[in-house]
């Protein structure tokens, strides 16, 4: 059983949460690749390029799934248990469907606006490319060190906040 937590407790610092963005991408690559080569295998896909839009899609639904399941199950994905971090609602309460479902879709302000200002600059190279959503990511941590309880933007707007959860003594 989950029990709330305490609302006025401290958030952990930038660089613990950003540590566990790092390691959540390496253990999403496995997440992706597999559902990558499953959509290919069930749609006989023989090109790269043939059916890149359904390949997205699924591969956007799965990674979902894979937040939005963890969040509403423990509040901590793989990468989130492995830093000791635990998402929850303003109340320190597990987040509910609704609010997880929000907080994926939100959280995408980690990459959107970067590949927005590619796109709009006519920037095609994968330097280039790299070099936006690096600019990105960390234009939106300082964005968090901007708020006052140093809440990531996507948190601050569905009422969801990244608590410190240390593992209980046996």
């Amino acid at each position: 059983m989950t029990t709330a937590a305490d609302p006025a407790a401290p958030p952990p610092g930038l660089g613990r949460r950003f540590a566990a963005f790092l390691y959540e991408g390496v253990l999403l690559f496995g997440v992706v690749f597999f559902a990558g080569l499953l959509y290919s295998i069930l749609t006989r896909q023989q090109h790269a390029l043939q059916g890149r839009t359904g390949m997205g899609v699924v591969i956007f639904l799965v990674v979902g799934l894979y937040f939005v399941g963890f969040w509403t199950r423990t509040g901590q994905t793989l990468a989130m248990k492995t830093w000791h971090l635990r998402v929850v609602d303003s109340r320190g309460r597990p987040l509910g469907l609704v609010r997880g479902v929000m907080r994926y879709l939100l959280s995408w302000l980690w990459f959107l606006p970067a590949l927005l200002s590619a796109r709009l600059l006519g920037l095609h190279s994968g330097g280039a490319i790299v070099g936006c959503l690096i600019a990105g990511v960390l234009a939106y941590l300082l964005v968090a060190r901007l708020h006052p309880q140093r809440q990531f933007l996507h948190d601050a707007i569905c009422g969801s906040r990244v608590i410190t959860q240390l593992p209980q003594p046996s």
